[in-house]
């Protein structure tokens, strides 16, 4: 017994620090500030809302499964906001590509996406700080 106890334990650590962990969220992170998962889910649904009954860019939908869009827009703005997320969706460039989205096309998805945070009541520098994210993103969807 004396030597299958210190084995055993030897076992159960191993196990322990082989389990994946969630990241730790740091508590000023904007994911934090903006209220963690219930209010990025908030305003992910006011955004398709949004886009949806936008028909200067809805066509751009028409095809798409929204419940996996809805589930791939969450986990980008949580991973890219310091959430506990990891973003499982294509690349950007991947995810658009044939689309041939222009300049335009991106402002107005902007445009729905600060209607949608002004409906939510996302204070402003909030909502610079998540567009600000984002923002780099253009080259990886106009003109793919």
């Amino acid at each position: 017994m004396k030597t299958l106890l210190p084995s055993l334990l030897a076992v159960l650590l191993t196990a322990c620090a082989a389990t994946p962990q969630k990241p730790a969220v740091d508590k000023n992170s904007l994911y934090q500030r903006l209220g963690g998962m219930p209010a990025i889910e908030t305003v992910v649904d006011a955004s398709i809302r949004h886009i949806h009954g936008d028909l200067r860019i809805n066509i751009f939908f028409e095809n798409t499964d929204i419940p996996d869009l809805r589930r791939l827009l969450v986990e980008q703005i949580c991973a890219a906001a310091g959430g506990p997320c990891t973003y499982t969706g294509r690349s950007m460039e991947e995810a658009h590509s044939g689309m041939n989205l222009t300049d335009k096309d991106f402002d107005i998805f902007v445009e729905d996406l600060i209607a949608a945070m002004n409906e939510v009541q996302v204070p402003a520098p909030l909502q610079q700080e998540l567009l600000a994210l984002f923002g780099p993103m253009r080259p990886q969807v106009v003109g793919q």
